[in-house]
């Protein structure tokens, strides 16, 4: 059999999105994937359908396999004339044991390729705000294990020249071994007070920075229950952090937010979030099924001529919508003639992807800015096609046919509560949540079933509603809202959030504001 071809690649600090697109390429075209620990889980989700994921994730002092092992299975899985991703966390050859990975394949005769990462030794201090070199305060700097034990012996690392023979020094996997590393450093000349700066968590939103000297921090780690893992940082350029940060100042930084929405839809705010700086924490409250019976979805498509506006609430009821349409054997020429109305950006631009768009977009994207757009007109006998969710009030219905419309409202699909709160669920609460989200009426409901209906662990979040009617549903579960998003949208709700926790302009932010420093 022609043997298949191990890429050794490089999956980034941490950050989904500093994955290299080589990187990604190589994802979705492998058969299997061989991943560690440190990877962010959501850079899995490029693999295609069907492919083997097998983790062999290496921590200290805990080992789902050794070295070697992980070796031959990478000979194993390539001799079987698949394709086959080493996935590493920062880059292979920088502390990642690739060049031995590659050196078994070599022997094997198993070809490989490699796919360089970006590595936490750089990209840790640049997401603190601290470059590895500048022009006025560093010409040099070296990356060193920290793993390995400075008193050593037969240590490799030269401490006497290592000391002073460069401006900044950046040591991985070398929390265990702090104290030991600051003490060579200034025995062998360093100045204790030189600028050290511990990084952990790097480029992901739950980041955390820790600055001090060469004499007093491992003292702060210890007091601040600094663990790994950490990137630790030596050297002047530590001292332009206070100027230069840029990741862990932003709005929502440190804050853990819950995500409510259904696994689906949740990567949207997820993302918003995160952009903010917010650690978003996904516990899908609700989850959306097609309606079991689409009896009377068919049979509205099937009279489409018929109707004179079709109104579309939801990303949900127009995905929903099409899917049904396409399975028919019909597609959007079906609408030809017929007046579309959009609530919101989000359901327009789904409606975009199959080629519609809306005549008609409410100023509010409620119900009640749908009833308002159309004063101006005459409804008079009026047919309005209506595809909604089970769990969707009446009252557009209702208002509408006050109004002169004949309407005909649709199921298109139904809103289900979560089953039970997973373990990890159960852990997210007990870490802390600083706010909770909720984008609709039904994740309110969702979330209360799966608490049980008691608030209290909720107690100390902050309660953050995509709109009023979402708010009313809040109150009345028992909830106090501190948040109403003035603008009814995904987007809106992320800028409600940022607005409510920026510094206020004119307001300096303390240089080393949420830094645990002892």
């Amino acid at each position: 059999m022609r043997p298949g071809k191990v890429y050794l690649v490089g999956g980034g600090p941490g950050a989904e999105g500093l994955i290299t697109l080589q990187g990604v390429r190589c994802l979705e075209r492998a058969d299997v994937i061989v991943y560690d620990r440190l990877v962010d889980d959501r850079i899995l989700s490029y693999a295609k359908a069907g492919c083997e994921l097998i983790y062999v994730g290496k921590g200290s002092g805990q080992h789902v396999m050794e070295q070697e092992e992980i070796n031959a299975l990478l000979v194993a899985k390539g001799s079987e004339g698949k394709s086959v991703v080493r996935l590493k966390g920062g880059d292979s050859f920088v502390f990642g044991r690739g060049g031995e990975e590659a050196e078994a394949l070599v022997a094997a005769g198993v070809p490989f390729e490699v796919v360089p990462g970006v590595t936490s030794a750089i990209a840790a201090p640049a997401y603190a705000g601290i470059p590895v070199t500048h022009r006025r305060l560093a010409s040099s700097f070296a990356v060193i294990t920290g793993h390995e034990e400075p008193g050593k012996e037969s240590s490799r690392i030269a401490w006497a020249k290592l000391a002073t023979g460069v401006d900044t020094l950046v040591f991985l996997m070398g929390r265990e071994n702090l104290q030991a590393i600051c003490n060579q450093l200034t025995k062998h000349g360093r100045p204790a007070s030189t600028p050290v700066a511990l990084i952990r968590w790097g480029t992901l939103p739950r980041q955390q920075t820790l600055v001090g000297t060469l004499a007093d921090i491992s003292q702060k780690a210890e007091a601040a229950n600094f663990g790994a893992p950490v990137v630790t940082v030596v050297g002047e350029v530590v001292s332009l952090r206070e100027k230069l940060r840029w990741f862990d100042n932003r709005p929502l930084s440190g804050k853990r937010v819950l995500v409510t929405r259904s696994r689906s839809q949740a990567s949207t705010l997820s993302r918003l979030l995160a952009q903010e700086g917010a650690q978003p924490v996904e516990l899908p409250a609700i989850s959306i099924e097609p309606a079991p019976d689409v009896e009377a979805m068919d049979r509205a498509l099937s009279r489409l001529s018929e109707f004179d506006w079709a109104v579309f609430t939801s990303v949900n009821g127009v995905e929903v919508f099409f899917s049904r349409l396409f399975a028919l054997g019909k597609d959007s020429r079906c609408l030809q003639g017929l007046g579309i109305c959009s609530i919101g950006e989000a359901t327009s631009a789904s409606l975009k992807e199959y080629g519609i768009l809306p005549d008609l977009v409410p100023a509010e994207f409620t119900s009640q800015g749908i009833l308002d757009s159309f004063r101006s007109h005459k409804l008079g006998g009026a047919k309005f096609l209506l595809p909604r969710a089970d769990l969707a009030g009446k009252e557009l219905a209702d208002e509408l046919a006050r109004m002169g419309a004949e309407v005909e409202q649709v199921v298109t699909y139904r809103t289900v509560p979560a089953g039970r709160a997973s373990d990890g669920a159960k852990q997210a609460f007990k870490d802390g949540i600083d706010i909770v989200t909720f984008t609709s009426s039904s994740t309110v409901r969702g979330l209360m079933n799966l608490l049980n209906g008691s608030l209290d662990v909720l107690k100390g979040s902050a309660i953050a509603c995509i709109g009023p009617v979402t708010a009313e549903t809040a109150e009345k579960a028992g909830l106090k809202v501190d948040v109403v998003a003035p603008e009814h949208s995904i987007p809106g709700l992320v800028k409600a959030l940022v607005e409510r926790y920026s510094v206020p302009c004119g307001v300096d932010r303390p240089p080393y504001e949420r830094e645990l420093l002892g």
